[in-house]
C-alpha cells in the first residue's frame, strides 16, 4: 500500500493505493476520471499516515464499498497539509496532462 499527498487545483488529498508509484498509468487514469489531470503528489510513510489518522485509516481500508486500487483517506485539504511536515514527504512527483 502506498500513502501519496497530491496537492491539486482545489488542494491536497490524502490518497491511499495499491499501485506500487504513485504516477502509475491506471492511478494516474483513475484519477483523471475523477477530474485531476495536473498534480504534485508526494509519497508519505503509511504507518505515519495510520498513526495520525488511526480510526478513520482503518475504517477507510475496511470499507468494502470502495475499490482496492483507490481510496481517498482525507480530502480537507487544510487538514491533509498541516496534518504532514515537508520533511516528512517524499520527492516531488509532477504530473499534467
Amino acid at each position: 500500500m502506498k500513502a501519496g499527498i497530491f496537492f491539486t487545483g482545489t488542494g491536497p488529498i490524502l490518497i491511499l493505493t495499491t499501485y506500487g508509484e504513485l504516477n502509475n498509468p491506471m492511478l494516474v487514469d483513475k484519477l483523471a476520471q475523477k477530474g485531476i489531470k495536473k498534480f504534485i503528489a508526494h509519497e508519505v510513510p503509511e504507518d505515519l499516515v495510520k498513526e495520525k489518522y488511526g480510526l478513520q485509516f482503518k475504517t477507510i481500508m475496511g470499507d468494502l464499498k470502495q475499490t482496492d486500487d483507490l481510496r481517498v483517506l482525507d480530502y480537507d485539504g487544510h487538514h491533509v497539509f498541516y496534518n504532514f511536515a515537508l520533511s516528512e514527504m517524499g520527492a516531488a512527483i509532477y504530473h499534467e496532462k
